[in-house]
């Protein structure tokens, strides 16, 4: 299946923030990543929600929907938006990872013109259906943070599986939740040993900032973390998502 997987000429590309291990913050970067695509780049993308059972993604999409509706604010706020930008909010639905691809072509052929489809997987790679699922994407980001469990769990789960799927076109590593006042030992020896591993990690490192928890809210404050609005402007300054969708970008777009 992987072999053929792209023949389709109007098919989007699938892309997973995905990690084996959970607490890496997998969830918040696919969100972020696909609105600010959708609603800042011009770019037309979907999220598939496969992280069973939590569903953390179209949770999220269920508070924003709800919040937008109940509040003139940020009716108001969403009005605006989608009339400047001359579309409405992207589909977030959820499914079981054995249902995803089908889910992914019938969402597809309904919006008409998806330039991405983002799959939110489980923090474990545990069964046969998320590997198989797994197998289908073209481009693969596993988020690491500083800690040597969760990288090791990241550079083997890299190194000898994602690698050997022929149908992935990419895999890369990006460290997220980085704390500066940590100590850079960790950074710097991690650093070595994949540059030693020739694992590809991003350019772009994204800080560790309560700001990437914020949502809507009742104070009418700036959002962050939201399904129906790009990152706030205001708060934009040093989060790094720009650079970090730029450079994303320049890889899936390919």
């Amino acid at each position: 299946m992987t072999e053929i997987k792209n023949e389709g000429l109007n098919r989007p590309k699938y892309v997973a923030f995905s990690t084996q291990k959970g607490g890496a913050g997998k969830t918040t970067i696919t969100v972020l990543v696909a609105s600010y695509l959708h609603y800042v780049k011009d770019c037309n993308v979907a999220i598939i929600d496969c992280d069973y059972p939590q569903y953390s993604a179209s949770d999220l999409r269920k508070r924003d929907r709800e919040k937008m509706l109940s509040d003139e604010y940020y009716q108001a706020m969403a009005s605006e938006m989608f009339e400047r930008i001359g579309k409405g909010i992207y589909p977030v639905a959820e499914c079981k990872a054995a249902d995803a691809i089908t889910l992914a072509e019938r969402m597809a052929e309904k919006e008409g013109n998806l330039d991405y489809v983002f799959f939110d997987l489980p923090g474990t790679i545990n069964n046969t259906s998320v590997i198989s699922l797994l197998a289908e994407m073209d481009y693969v980001f596993c988020p690491i943070i500083a800690d040597n469990v969760v990288l090791k769990s990241s550079v083997i789960f890299t190194e000898r599986f994602l690698k050997k799927m022929p149908g992935i076109k990419g895999c890369y590593l990006m460290w997220n939740m980085v704390d500066r006042r940590e100590k850079s030992e960790v950074y710097d020896m991690w650093a070595k040993i994949l540059d030693d591993l020739s694992v590809p990690v991003l350019q772009t490192q994204m800080p560790n900032l309560l700001r990437f928890r914020k949502e809507q809210g009742d104070k009418k404050k700036g959002v962050f973390r939201s399904t129906v609005f790009p990152p706030d402007k205001s708060l934009m300054k040093g989060s790094n998502v720009d650079l970090l969708v730029d450079e994303v970008l320049s890889i899936i777009s390919k």
